[in-house]
């Protein structure tokens, strides 16, 4: 029978989409939360929280697009130091690379040949050192661009959901319950289901995600009540 590996390789969209979702459940909701607890005026609420959904898109995209585009930057400057090196210090990458071979449990003779083969190729070799020396992985060329559509159309949604409520009542109150069950629940369900991917437990993960957007939309919520009197 034909083995299938069960490992998770989407680690950089997960990645993205629970730091666009995650925030993008969270802040809209204690925003809408906090001013609930000081105004009536449903139609205030939607406004500030649509241009918070826009800003921190925008915000949390660029976020993205920085991370991505430095992690890019970051390995293009690690290869050319590992070319530079291959150059003027060849007989010290040969070590290296052999004492990597060494410490897979190959024979002294092994090592050599195993070392000799792969510095043959100098991309190759230079590959080789920015895995296994560095503990580099080279990033897709596009990992800045789909890194920043990812978190800020998962942010998007993510403040959609606690926001919609209150487009279908009339005051404050009575769409922060809505949206406070429609929010809790969809928190759970994000958090079980990233964990579940994850490989951690998913009630604990997903109880954790649901308390944590709880209180800080109750805390916004508490300090509102307070200023507004």
């Amino acid at each position: 029978m034909e083995h299938q590996e069960q490992h998770f390789t989407g680690s950089a969209l997960l990645r993205d989409i629970v730091i666009g979702m995650s925030d993008g459940l969270t802040v809209p909701f204690a925003l809408a939360a906090g001013l609930s607890g000081a105004v009536k005026d449903v139609n205030l609420i939607v406004v500030a929280g649509l241009a918070e959904i826009a800003a921190g898109s925008i915000a949390m995209g660029l976020g993205g697009y920085l991370a991505g585009k430095t992690e890019v930057d970051h390995y293009e400057s690690e290869l050319r130091r590992e070319y530079a090196e291959i150059e003027t210090v060849p007989d010290r990458e040969r070590e290296e690379v052999e004492t990597f071979f060494a410490e897979l449990g190959l024979s002294r003779e092994l090592q050599v040949k195993a070392a000799a083969e792969l510095i043959a190729d100098k991309d190759r070799w230079a590959d080789f050192m920015m895995k296994y020396e560095l503990g580099l992985e080279k990033p897709d060329a596009r990992r800045a661009t789909k890194s920043a559509l990812n978190i800020g159309v998962s942010y998007i949604i993510g403040g959609l959901i606690p926001l919609m409520p209150y487009f279908f009542v009339n005051e404050g109150l009575e769409g922060l319950k809505i949206s406070a069950a429609v929010t809790i629940a969809c928190l759970f369900v994000f958090g079980y289901a990233k964990s579940r991917i994850t490989g951690l437990e998913p009630l604990r993960g997903g109880l954790r995600v649901a308390v944590i957007g709880t209180i800080a939309a109750g805390c916004a919520f508490g300090i509102a009540r307070l200023i507004g009197g």
